[in-house]
């Protein structure tokens, strides 16, 4: 797309507009959050970084967005698979399904799987708990993150030629050797970027987690809901510190997300 530089007031003006829109919604409340994390030195940000509480919500957040990154890399994948390369009756309304954590409430989510597998539901495990427990949070993480890496893998596998798989097929290579030497170098890249996005909304998500998990301080506590806690225990340096963390790693993912799609459209172009 051809660049135009602004010459007319009105453009200059939608600059401006989009500008402060941006500065308002994102760099004013980061701004607020540094300085509400440094305002009374070094030494309060070093005692809440080394917090066991605080050390262990943030081994819950990442380590169980770890485990909803894997599971849904593996279903993800196998899903884009199944509505990109199988015809079968209902193709359509499962396509649709795949994305009901965008407009399904986290809080409703979480709610219906106190319902689903709490004490007394409708698929409470005989063996182990899974509401107010880290499985709890795990499924509350995967469920929230579930459409991206299938979003992200379907539109690429969908473009693919199938001369280079039948070629493979020809020389004796198998299903999986196909896959692995053929197929999967071409979605790398969009696979990659599925999983940064998983891993944020994953790591970030609060509502469903605070809900199915419980809060429970030491145990299903998580970085976020660290925060909400510190928040009504009148803790503002640490619910500053905790959220300058966040906020950091959302950078670091954003950086990642931007290269990511760099080197999409490249492979495209």
């Amino acid at each position: 797309m051809r660049e135009i530089k602004p010459r007319s007031p009105l453009a200059l003006l939608l600059i401006g507009i989009a500008v402060l829109y941006a500065v308002v919604l994102f760099a004013a409340p980061l701004v607020a959050i540094i300085y509400g994390a440094f305002k009374d030195g070094i030494d309060p940000i070093i005692e809440t970084l080394t917090d066991p509480a605080v050390l262990h919500a943030f081994e819950v957040s990442i380590g169980l967005a770890l485990g909803a990154v894997l599971i849904n890399t593996i279903f993800g994948l196998v899903t884009a698979w199944v509505l990109v390369r199988q015809k079968f009756r209902g193709r359509g309304l499962f396509d649709t399904l795949i994305d009901i954590p965008f407009v399904f409430s986290p809080v409703i989510a979480g709610y219906a799987m106190i319902v689903l597998f709490g004490r007394g539901g409708w698929l409470a495990p005989p063996l182990f708990p899974i509401v107010f427990a880290l499985p709890g949070i795990l499924l509350a993480k995967t469920f929230v993150s579930l459409p991206f890496i299938t979003r992200e893998v379907q539109p690429v596998l969908g473009a693919l030629s199938l001369e280079p798989e039948y070629a493979a097929y020809t020389l004796g290579a198998s299903r999986w050797a196909t896959f692995r030497r053929v197929i999967l170098p071409e979605l790398w890249t969009a696979l990659l970027y599925g999983i940064v996005l998983t891993f944020a909304r994953a790591v970030g998500e609060f509502g469903a987690v605070a809900v199915v998990g419980g809060n429970i301080e030491g145990y299903t506590e998580t970085a976020t809901s660290f925060v909400f806690r510190a928040m009504n225990d009148r803790n503002s340096t640490g619910a500053y510190v905790v959220s300058l963390i966040l906020c950091l790693v959302s950078l670091l993912i954003l950086f990642l997300m931007n290269l990511l799609r760099r080197r999409m459209v490249v492979s495209r172009g």
